[in-house]
């Protein structure tokens, strides 16, 4: 029975240990026997001998540990990316544990890289492991079958990625199977700033938060004195809108497009636009909304005058800078102010919970054919893959962004900052996390509803109409 390679690790912050197994080979024995010493029984006799040595080299050959190999790697953790250096550290240890080498081919990400890789692949010179997109641009390999599923995996490694949550991980446009293991992704969640809840006698959001509660805490928190909702409506309406509608779906519908304003998704598009403008008409907005830009709405949020904000994982690093005094130098940062800000769920209606966010995992690793039909290199290309993104590596590369692991990251706090911990612990409880439906949505078909916001939320054209338009430019396209 073949074994599984196991890759654990602890130095410094981790220990690593690698076992494996070769394949176990059944050796013969030979009895000698002289029989007079006659020519013919003399070579017999040498013969036996010869068979008999041979025997014991083939016995010693087989419990001789696998000699060490040399996988091809390639990454997109090069150049100015900011995880490259703990790929690189991430390699050593591996490399220290094992006895294996990397030939490490990584690069830059941009398209020339993409174009390298399909080529290789055409060619016959696709590395033992990739890192790579798993979205269309992963098509043509999957399609020829040149990489392994997880599930293929599986059936000789039963606990490959198994400390992963696999419902985060993106199945193929191909054949809707998973291939490749993220290590990091994106999410959109609720920033939330805790001096104002404080000061309006609000509690931060917990995982089981609802659009009622949400409407409540705004009342609360608008009679105190503050903004309730930091957001540029006129400006980057992106998230709300995107939020406001998953709130009439679920995971599993979000992303259909309307085939009409007047079917279930249209309708759900069209409740989704009216919601914001009741927010608006509550007055839970700043009161120049309309015409602010984002980053003026935003310095409303960081300097403690509106209480939440909706946004992506990239904004964790802007509330960082705004805690410093000098935004390009980190020794400058105010722990005191940085402790002040939080990080939640958006709040959910219906179906959608308030753990199911947008976000997602747009690169993994890939173990190729090639190395699975090497039986030198199968070992080690998932050996690579597990240690990569075991529980003590995946946090080195994810920091605040979205994590596939089961648990929390376990963390060395005096690596990351306050709000990255909290970002961390908070992707813990998500329970689904789906693309954002308006990145299908593109170009002129959005000017209905993303630039017409501001004529949405103050009446001046109907919700329904918006969308109707929107559609009609999508579907004629």
């Amino acid at each position: 029975m073949k074994k599984r390679v196991i890759a654990a690790m602890l130095a410094g912050i981790m220990v690593f240990s690698v076992t494996a197994c070769g394949k176990d080979e059944s050796t013969g024995s030979s009895d000698t026997q002289t029989t007079g010493g006659t020519e013919e029984s003399s070579a017999d006799t040498e013969a036996a001998a010869d068979t008999a040595d041979a025997a014991d080299t083939e016995s010693e050959e087989a419990e001789q540990p696998a000699a060490p190999v040399e996988i091809v790697v390639t990454t997109t953790f090069a150049g100015e990316d900011a995880s490259a250096q703990a790929y690189k550290d991430g390699v050593k240890a591996w490399e220290e544990q094992t006895g294996n080498t990397v030939a490490d081919t990584s690069a830059s990400s941009d398209e020339t890289f993409k174009t390298r890789v399909v080529t290789d692949f055409e060619t016959g010179s696709e590395p033992d492991v990739l890192f790579f997109f798993n979205g269309a641009d992963a098509n043509s390999f999957i399609e020829a079958g040149k990489v392994l599923s997880i599930d293929e995996i599986r059936t000789e490694y039963p606990e490959y990625a198994s400390n992963l949550n696999d419902d985060l991980i993106t199945p193929s446009l191909v054949d809707g199977k998973k291939y490749a293991i993220p290590v990091k992704g994106f999410w959109e969640a609720m920033f939330v700033n805790t001096e104002v809840l404080e000061a309006a006698g609000v509690e931060v959001p917990g995982a089981d938060y609802t659009m009622d509660m949400f409407k409540e805490d705004c009342e609360k928190i608008k009679a105190a004195g503050y903004a309730p909702i930091a957001a540029a409506l006129g400006d980057i309406p992106h998230y709300w809108w995107e939020f406001a509608i998953y709130n009439h779906q679920s995971p599993a519908t979000h992303l259909d497009i309307p085939g009409s304003v007047d079917d279930e998704t249209g309708q759900a598009w069209v409740s989704g636009l009216n919601d914001i403008k009741e927010l608006y008409e509550l007055g839970y907005f700043p009161d120049n909304t309309l015409s602010a830009t984002d980053d003026e709405t935003f310095a409303l949020f960081t300097e403690g005058k509106a209480a939440f904000l909706i946004d992506g994982s990239w904004k964790t690093d802007g509330i960082l800078k705004a805690c410093q005094s000098d935004p390009d130098d980190p020794s400058t940062l105010d722990a005191e102010k940085l402790a002040k800000f939080d990080v939640t769920y958006i709040p959910g209606n219906g179906d959608r919970k308030a753990t199911d966010l947008v976000g997602g995992f747009s690169m993994g690793y890939y173990i190729t054919r090639k190395a699975w039909d090497d039986p030198e290199k199968r070992a080690a290309a998932v050996s690579f893959v597990e240690f990569m993104t075991s529980d003590e590596i995946v946090p080195t590369f994810a920091e605040h962004t979205a994590s596939p692991l089961n648990n929390a990251p376990d963390v060395d706090p005096s690596k990351f900052n306050e709000l990255q911990i909290k970002s961390m612990e908070m992707m813990a409880g998500v329970t689904s996390l789906t693309d954002a439906v308006q990145d299908l949505f593109q170009g002129d078909c959005r000017v209905s509803t993303f630039d017409g916001m501001p004529e949405i939320v103050t009446g001046r054209i109907d919700a329904a109409d918006a969308v109707a338009e929107g559609l009609d430019v999508y579907h004629n396209q």
